[in-house]
């Protein structure tokens, strides 16, 4: 299984922002093929470290993940997503 982490850091940290993205990131839930697992959370901590939402989705392997990479659901979210963002971070790795 692969694992693919976002987290990002957003220009406008306002809850109603922060939730708007999220709503954004969750509209991929059920729409890509090979997308077997999507969660979203919003930071809690409030440590001035770190990012306030991360994404963590999972496919049965790298090429499910290139699928999803190119789907044209998801490609406007990435896009979307950067212009809100600050810094974003990206980690994909292998999982039982």
């Amino acid at each position: 299984m692969i694992s693919h982490v976002v987290a990002a850091k957003l220009k406008d940290r306002s809850p109603k922002n922060v939730e708007s993205t999220r709503v954004l990131l969750e509209s991929l839930r059920g729409k890509i093929p090979g997308l077997h697992h999507l969660d979203v959370g919003i930071d809690v901590g409030g440590s001035k470290l770190a990012y306030d939402i991360v994404l963590i989705a999972k496919f049965d392997d790298l090429d499910g993940l290139q699928v999803y990479r190119e789907h044209p659901l998801h490609v406007p979210v990435v896009n979307k997503l950067m212009e809100l963002a600050e810094s974003v971070v990206v980690v994909d790795y292998r999982s039982d």
